[in-house]
């Protein structure tokens, strides 16, 4: 037998031992670094583990989990300083320690990776959890200060519409809503087919709603008050339905730091209204829109919710579709409109009507529209509506045939005051869809663009007509009188979006250069082609149109139109386009940002007359470079809505200035407003919440004859030196609920025929000498604290002209016993829903 240790059998034990003495000194030189290592890991988590041990007793979480990683902490604490006292000598030793220490360090990852991550996510589960219950707490306490009885009508549909023709498809929709486990149901048809009419007339539908102003009790019905109705319309945004709901409500609307805030507080608000069955309409839904549809399923029980959209949304499940209309019902939906029974009219004879109807293709929406334009129209006009529609070729769409038809209604608007009413129809193209459109903008428009006069009479005309015409609905939003005083602040537009559409296609059918009004929509970095002028490449791509824009800018058109209306996003990124709108005599801005700056191009306007500048979203936008305005020596009219107006300019030519829902703090700190406006006419403040006093220098305004500040409850007095405004006629104080008192010198406003101080609730008594003034309408409705009249009134006794008084029944008695009598007495009756509200219609 050979010698174990000689030859190749000595060599390969050799081999080995070799092997293992340099893997053992390999581990012996990675100790050190494996033990800084554990070092610097325990001294990091130390600070964050006393942390964490303070926030669970200030939360009053479990430290089971604390405890546990403490445990480990310090079983590696120990081992660290066991290692920590290691010499030299016992280097052999540093591979079993070293694996010891890294086993420990595994450890505390996994259990922070794993066990830590899991309860924090718990943790932030509850948390979010309370947060919502304290948010549900604090919205309870906002909602609490509005009485239950205030939640009627308020976060219900809009005005109930009427809906003739459609009771089965009425009934139908009703079953559907009512049935078990339908949480949303998806009303679909063609543009026109009276979806979202059918929508707003479900939720005043009985076994719907119910009727709660009887009961008392809100919640007796299936939906009672808790039916809430929102547009979505075409372009979206989440966080602007979310704050329409809030302000339907009554709840301070919140400022939404993501789109995950925004559905968290939706949630919260909901589950807050959700111990009653929820109904929530999503009107006017476009394709593509299902996400944000699912934004707001929620899991609360009773909570229903109706979409209105042209596709059925199959992913939902459940769909109504509505059909057009038989020729029956078609037919007793245009007779109505077309006020057939009116004897005094011309009644055409069946086989006319018929064909007609057929021509409307059963769409309610062209059924209306031209039913209106014939009404009390000659037999001509109904051959030739019935010609028009029996030419009418094979279209490329539904929707395109449909705007062919309502466009048969517009051809035979007629000329009033000199201006064509169709061409009044299109201005209401300049507004966003789906918002309602001041009647005070249009007359600011109207009077300008077409001579019209000042008093808004010959613009309400119009807006008459169209609305026989059914082309617009009008919504008085709040009414004090039957006589309104030519102010129309509480009056607005409604336009049905086909019929908008038609408004701008009527309006791009000249040329570029031709066009009455331009409308230019503006997202992101999208932009019209002719934006970047003579660049050929221009339509290329986003980022080089623009970088060829800025070298050709000098090279845009012009813009010959005599109205331009822009329209802007919160994604708009501020580049102008170097226009030259040497024509335009209005200029309509549409934002929605919370910051905006006039466009540098306004400077160079000077044939410019109305300015009207209004923000879409729910928070004041700070607006800038107002000075840009100062050049212009025509500028008659600015109005201004829902913006933080800055130091405004000199404007010396300026005839009339409206502010809506603005803050105004800094408006009047540069100039004396005299001094800025001297030649003011005309000055509407409304809803300013800010506004604590008129702005210094107002009574040097002499020309001024119309004053009205309403709805600002913060205005607590007026100046002493009223009377300085020797033109005033009219003197509008309405709902100013701070105002105490009025100051004498009212008595020298000799011009003073209208004075509306009605809803002023804490003002206590009327000027001394009130007798003086050579009133012709006096509104004292609202002034609840009121309680006697002075002696001066026995004065109107001298008035040439009989004197109006507008009040409730308890002013009234006082009236009735005095000895006046050329005196008229109107007691103004009380107005249950709440529509006058801001944003009760957005």
């Amino acid at each position: 037998m050979g010698d174990p240790f000689s030859g190749g059998a000595v060599g390969a034990l050799m081999g080995e031992a070799l092997k293992g003495a340099i893997s053992i000194t390999k581990k012996g030189l990675a100790f050190k670094s494996t033990l800084d290592s554990n070092i610097e890991t325990l001294n990091s988590l130390a600070p964050l583990v006393e942390e964490m041990k303070m926030c669970n007793m200030m939360l009053d979480r479990p430290s089971k989990e604390v405890e546990k990683l403490e445990s480990l902490m310090r079983n590696s604490q120990e081992l660290v300083r066991k290692c920590s006292k290691l010499g030299r000598w016992k280097m052999w030793s540093f591979p079993y320690f070293q694996s010891k220490l890294r086993s420990k360090e595994m450890a505390l990852q996994t259990h922070l990776s794993m066990n830590m991550t899991a309860q924090n996510t718990v943790n932030l589960m509850k948390l979010v959890d309370d947060m919502r219950k304290v948010l549900e707490i604090l919205l309870k306490e906002e909602f609490g200060r509005y009485p239950e009885y205030w939640l009627i009508d308020l976060c219900g549909a809009p005005q109930e519409p009427e809906c003739l023709g459609m009771d089965v498809p009425l009934r139908k929709l009703r079953i559907e809503l009512l049935k078990d486990g339908v949480s949303v149901l998806v009303l679909t048809g063609l543009e026109g087919s009276g979806k979202s009419t059918l929508a707003k007339k479900i939720c005043w539908d009985p076994q719907i709603k119910g009727d709660a102003m009887i009961s008392k009790r809100p919640y007796d019905h299936k939906f009672g008050a808790n039916i809430f109705f929102v547009t979505v319309s075409k372009t979206p945004n989440l966080k602007t339905i979310v704050e329409t709901l809030f302000e339907h409500c009554r709840c301070r609307v919140p400022k939404f730091q993501t789109d995950e805030d925004v559905v968290n507080r939706l949630e919260v608000l909901l589950r807050v209204f959700g111990k009653h069955p929820i109904l929530l309409v999503l009107d006017d839904v476009c394709p593509g829109s299902e996400d944000l549809v699912e934004k707001f399923k929620i899991q609360i029980p009773d909570y229903k919710i109706l979409v209105t959209s042209r596709v059925s949304f199959p992913r939902f499940g459940t769909s109504y579709q509505l059909d057009k209309l038989d020729h029956v019902h078609a037919e007793s939906l245009f007779r109505h409109f077309a006020q057939l029974k009116d004897k005094s009219s011309y009644i055409p004879e069946k086989t006319l009507v018929d064909e007609i109807v057929k021509g409307c293709k059963g769409s309610p929406l062209a059924l209306k529209v031209i039913a209106g334009s014939l009404c009390n129209q000659p037999f001509e006009v109904w051959k030739n509506m019935k010609e028009r529609l029996q030419r009418q070729s094979i279209l490329e769409s539904d929707s395109t045939e449909l705007l062919f038809r309502l466009q048969q209604s517009l051809d035979i608007l007629e000329t009033k005051f000199s201006v064509n009413e169709k061409e009044c129809f299109m201005d209401l193209g300049l507004f966003p869809e789906d918002q309602r459109i001041p009647v005070a903008a249009l007359i600011d428009m109207w009077v300008e663009l077409y001579n019209l006069n000042e008093d808004g009479t010959n613009a309400m005309s119009i807006i008459h007509d169209l609305t026989t015409r059914n082309l617009i609905n009008v919504i008085v939003t709040r009414k004090v009188a039957k006589d309104t005083d030519m102010y129309y602040n509480n009056h607005f537009v409604l336009v049905h979006d086909l019929l908008r559409e038609l408004a701008i296609h009527l309006s791009k059918e000249e040329t570029f250069e031709q066009r009455e009004r331009l409308i230019i929509e503006l997202k992101g970095d999208n932009r019209p082609e002719w934006w970047v002028g003579l660049n050929p490449l221009g339509i290329i791509g986003s980022l080089f149109s623009y970088i060829m824009g800025m070298l050709y800018r000098q090279k845009q058109p012009k813009v010959a139109a005599r109205i331009l209306s822009i329209s802007t996003d919160e994604t708009f990124n501020s580049d102008w386009c170097d226009m030259q709108p040497d024509e335009a005599e209005v200029l309509v801005l549409n934002l929605l940002s919370s910051q905006y700056s006039l466009p540098e191009f306004t400077e160079k306007m000077h044939k410019l007359k109305v300015l009207i500048v209004t923000n879409y979203g729910f928070h004041p936008s700070e607006l800038n470079m107002f000075e840009r305005l100062g050049s212009l020596t025509n500028l008659k009219r600015i109005r201004l809505e829902k913006v933080s107006i800055p130091p405004l300019c000199i404007l010396k030519y300026l005839r009339k200035l409206s502010i809506h829902m603005c803050n105004t703090r800094q408006a009047f700190e540069r100039y004396c407003i005299s001094d800025a406006m001297p030649n003011l006419v005309e000055m509407s403040i409304d809803y300013c919440k800010d506004l604590v006093k008129l702005p210094d220098g107002l009574c040097n305004i002499t020309p001024l004859k119309k004053l009205s500040i309403t709805n600002c409850h913060k205005l607590s007095a007026l100046p002493q030196d009223l009377a300085k405004l020797e033109n005033l006629e009219v003197l509008r104080l309405c709902s100013c609920s701070d105002l105490a008192e009025m100051p004498d010198s009212v008595k020298g406003l000799d011009k003073l025929s209208c004075l509306d101080i009605s809803d002023c609730l804490n003002l206590t008594k009327l000027p001394d000498d009130i007798g003086e003034l050579k009133l012709q309408k006096l509104y004292l409705k609202g002034c609840s604290k009121l309680r006697e009249l002075p002696h001066s009134v026995v004065k109107f006794e001298n008035l040439d002209h009989k004197i109006h008084v507008i009040c409730d029944e308890e002013m009234a008695s006082l009236w009735e016993n005095s000895t006046i009598r050329n005196l008229k007495i109107e007691i103004s009756t009380v107005e249950v829903n709440l529509n006058w509200l801001p944003g009760a219609h957005s």
